[in-house]
């Protein structure tokens, strides 16, 4: 269903001489993982390794998923990823904000793990009330996806 709508948006990008970035490498990938669980005690989910290895980042429509940092990746390329550790050290200016694990953004909220209650959620911006609460991540994904796609 990611891959899908994931074509879905790169047909759009391209109307517009746009494109979605790349995979990410996987040792890129691998040592994201290991500089989030050091950083944040938190392993990445299998889903989000599966979307970094589809796409390392998306910037659409007012949605930002993160993807591997700049400084992890072996190759530059011209568009814009936002990183994930980078975004997250950001947002963990704010103490009450230390308790999730950021994946994305959009105008009006987050996407994100809750690391106490170890689930998914889409809490509001900036006042961090629960949104929506999800099983996984790419429940979170699809949803935040298809509402973009509207």
């Amino acid at each position: 269903m990611i891959k899908k709508l994931l074509n879905q948006i790169s047909k759009i990008e391209q109307k517009y001489g746009g494109e979605l970035p790349p995979p990410a490498h996987p040792k890129e990938i691998e040592l994201l993982n290991n500089l989030v669980n050091s950083k944040f005690g938190v392993k990445l989910s299998k889903q989000y390794i599966n979307f970094l290895s589809i796409v390392n980042g998306l910037d659409f429509n007012g949605l930002v998923v993160y993807g591997v940092d700049d400084s992890l990746l072996q190759q530059k390329y011209d568009n814009t990823v936002y990183g994930l550790i980078e975004t997250n050290e950001i947002w963990h200016e704010n103490d009450w904000q230390k308790k999730y694990l950021f994946f994305g953004d959009s105008d009006i909220g987050w996407i994100c793990f809750n690391i106490s209650s170890q689930k998914y959620e889409e809490i509001d911006k900036p006042s961090g009330t629960l949104m929506n609460e999800y099983n996984d991540f790419d429940t979170m994904l699809i949803d935040a996806l298809k509402e973009k796609l509207l």
